[in-house]
């Protein structure tokens, strides 16, 4: 049988290792998407609260819910391990399925490498001295390997411990939005701006507000994904949502003034309204956010590897899994590898590499879900955005325009010397030449497949 026409061999997960239901899919997209209010606070300086609320409330209606409307529909119509990198190869062809993988790997190197340097600030509020020089590089090498080994013990483990770490994540906010109604600040109202950008606001809740995508990737180890996936999304957009109007709302009742505001100050704030009590317990709800958010992207980006390998276009290593819990135990400890040699770097956040990695690929799954409409107008979809394919391309339509919006503002944006857009489109054009490289290699690795096809059951 020829390479070309036989059918590609895919990683293969256990199914009997504890699969994930709704409550801890909530938890863990939580994570994904938020890990807290943490990162409103640049927000509340640029354009003050009412603007804040505003913004904290048509964000999600522009961005969250059509991603979510999306994911919903994708992952319940097709609920496969890989998730949004098999609907953009199913929907658009092997290329840009690759592109789309590609995109969210080089994606990951930026947004790995912030939680271990978060984790390490957030502890050095409590004890400065225990993260001084080298120490606190060390620490975040150890939350790095605790990520890694409960990753290891597979999706039940970390679903749960993400219910656990939500509930002690947000029990600090909910002391601030109970103490708040209570506290005032006379004549804060009278304060104007230094810093009103609205624009700058809006751009920074995207990405407050990005990566509902991510849990698909899991979808082979999720209990009933044609049910749970819909419900998921709905309870994390409805929690994200909450978690953040309600911290904001409830400062903005005291009036402090938002030119106090900086980046990292919720611990800040939490001190001035209820005290050094609430202050250490919300920097100590940053370390568990830290740690959550880690946790729960590891789990989702290292799925990604295996079925790639299962498509012949990575070494047939990353096909190995654990046979008690199901866990892709190769590919977590190669990810971990790679993201602990970058925590040293200390990536920052930065807006236009994000706009064009991250938003590419969510634009890519975007435009799969109107191809698949088309080319697979008989798939079954259990769940199915309104509108027939119409309504399909303009759920697409908002996202669209906040990406080019944030484009147009941030294009001048650089790192060190270095336009920061040059760097995206040379990352971008990385990813086609490694596509159409790695051809050989594919054909290569599949044709030793089908000769032993043992060599992909988990170890």
């Amino acid at each position: 049988m020829s390479v070309q026409k036989s059918v590609v061999l895919r990683a293969t997960y256990r199914t009997n290792a504890g699969k994930m239901t709704v409550l801890p899919m909530i938890a863990a997209t939580y994570f994904m998407v938020a890990g807290g209010p943490y990162g409103l606070e640049e927000i509340v300086q640029k354009t003050g609260y009412r603007a804040t609320l505003l913004i904290l409330l048509i964000t999600p209606l522009l961005w969250s819910i059509p991603t979510a409307m999306m994911v919903s529909e994708l992952a319940t119509a097709i609920p496969e391990e890989g998730g949004f990198y098999v609907w953009v190869r199913r929907g658009m062809g092997p290329c840009l399925g690759y592109q789309e993988s590609w995109l969210t790997l080089t994606g990951s190197v930026f947004e790995m490498a912030l939680y271990p340097n978060l984790f390490v600030a957030y502890l050095g509020r409590f004890a400065p001295n225990l993260v001084a020089g080298h120490r606190g590089l060390i620490i975040g090498f150890g939350m790095i390997v605790l990520c890694t080994a409960w990753n290891i013990l597979g999706t039940r483990a970390m679903g749960d411990g993400s219910v656990a770490l939500n509930v002690a994540l947000l029990l600090p906010f909910a002391a601030l939005v109970l103490i708040a109604p209570f506290q005032a600040h006379p004549g804060a109202g009278t304060v104007s701006l230094r810093h009103a950008d609205l624009l700058g606001g809006v751009l920074i809740a995207m990405w407050n507000y990005m990566g509902w995508d991510n849990l698909s990737t899991i979808a082979g180890e999720v209990e009933s994904p044609q049910r749970t996936y819909p419900r998921a999304m709905l309870g994390a957009v409805a929690l994200v949502i909450l978690s953040y109007l309600l911290p904001v709302g409830a400062v903005a009742h005291t009036g402090l003034d938002p030119n106090a505001w900086t980046d990292g100050g919720w611990a800040d704030v939490g001190r001035i309204v209820g005290g050094e009590a609430l202050g250490m317990a919300i920097a100590a709800a940053g370390v568990l956010g830290a740690v959550g958010s880690f946790g729960a992207l590891m789990m989702s980006f290292t799925r990604l590897p295996g079925v790639m390998a299962g498509d012949g276009y990575l070494p047939k290593l990353f096909l190995r899994t654990s046979r008690r819990t199901g866990a892709p135990w190769a590919a977590i400890l190669i990810g971990a590898a790679f993201w602990a040699a970058c925590y040293p770097l200390g990536f920052e956040r930065s807006l236009i590499l994000d706009v064009l990695l991250t938003g590419l690929s969510i634009l890519l799954e975007f435009w799969a879900l109107v191809a698949l409409r088309i080319r697979e107008p008989k798939l079954k979809r259990p769940y199915r955005v309104p509108g027939g394919t119409a309504g399909a391309i303009l759920i697409g339509l908002p996202p669209l325009a906040m990406i080019i919006a944030a484009l147009v503002r941030n294009s001048s944006e650089v790192v060190g010397r270095t336009n920061e857009f040059v760097i995206a489109m040379a990352v971008i054009a990385t990813g086609f030449f490694l596509y159409f490289a790695s051809r050989w290699f594919r054909r290569t690795v599949l044709v030793k497949m089908e000769q032993n096809p043992e060599t992909i059951v988990p170890d």
